[in-house]
């Protein structure tokens, strides 16, 4: 007799993986990109020549309280979406995924006056989307 995995119908709770440390991954870099974000809306909101680049050498001609509002709001998002993805809950997941592509897109058009800073938080968005995507589900059964 060879010994097989045991079958399980469809409907059967799967024990979680260890990919459930790249959700609890995803959600603590939501919680801590929101909060980063929220601050460099504050500083573009109240400190203008904090930037090195003129609002004429980013890729969209955007004052700095337009960026400032943006990135507060995202930031915002970002840590309720946190929060959301700690608890398993689904909406997170996908709200989650949303606001890493947002913020992405964000500071990809923010790279001319801020670049470092902005290619690390490319880098860990595009890991805050593989892992709500692919491993997302394993939360909900992990609580």
């Amino acid at each position: 007799m060879s010994e097989e995995a045991p079958y399980l119908p469809p409907t059967a709770a799967r024990e979680p993986t260890a990919w459930v440390g790249a959700v609890v991954f995803a959600g603590v870099m939501l919680l801590l990109t929101g909060g980063f974000q929220a601050i460099e809306g504050f500083v573009a909101l109240f400190k203008d020549d904090y930037y090195v680049t003129t609002r004429n050498g980013l890729v969209l001609t955007l004052d700095y309280t337009s960026w400032g509002w943006t990135h507060l709001l995202l930031g915002t998002l970002a840590v309720l979406t946190g929060i959301g993805v700690f608890l398993g809950q689904m909406w997170a997941r996908v709200v989650g995924i949303i606001v890493a592509v947002l913020s992405a897109f964000a500071n990809m058009l923010f790279l001319p006056a801020y670049p470092v800073w902005c290619t690390i938080v490319i880098a860990t968005d595009v890991l805050v989307i593989y892992a709500l995507a692919v491993h997302g589900r394993e939360v909900r059964g992990y609580r």
